[in-house]
């Protein structure tokens, strides 16, 4: 898998916000995320994200469609669309639990300007928004 698509160092990076899409446009933000850039022992870079998120509410998206992207904001100009990772999630289902959620590309990330990123983020349809 090629991964010079990677535009950070080995490390750790907080991640403003992310969000995990549906095709239709329904969303769920995801707490704490952040991305750790690392070197497999073969020597290609790889990416993986993680957060918390209400694994109900994951399920609900995946109701409409098992095509789901995530959107990342990293601060700056660093916006990205991850088309149709790789996500694995905790198997905790209780309505008032979170639970750690990963994904990782699997083909290269979606660089987004300012603009594309906010007319994405205004089009989202918050179904987390009740969560507080």
């Amino acid at each position: 898998m090629q991964t010079d698509w990677i535009p950070f160092e080995d490390g750790e990076y907080w991640v403003e916000q992310a969000y995990i899409v549906a095709p239709g446009g329904a969303a769920v933000a995801l707490e704490q995320p952040y991305v750790e850039v690392a070197k497999t022992p073969s020597g290609q870079r790889s990416l993986v994200g993680r957060g918390l998120v209400f694994n109900l509410l994951v399920v609900e998206l995946l109701e409409d469609s098992d095509d789901l992207d995530v959107l990342l904001d990293l601060g700056g100009d660093f916006k990205y669309r991850l088309v149709q990772p790789r996500i694995s999630a905790g198997k905790v289902f209780a309505a008032d639990t979170k639970s750690s959620i990963q994904f990782s590309p699997i083909e290269p990330w979606q660089p987004l300007s300012v603009e594309e990123f906010q007319a994405q983020m205004n089009a989202l349809l918050r179904i987390d928004q009740s969560e507080g």
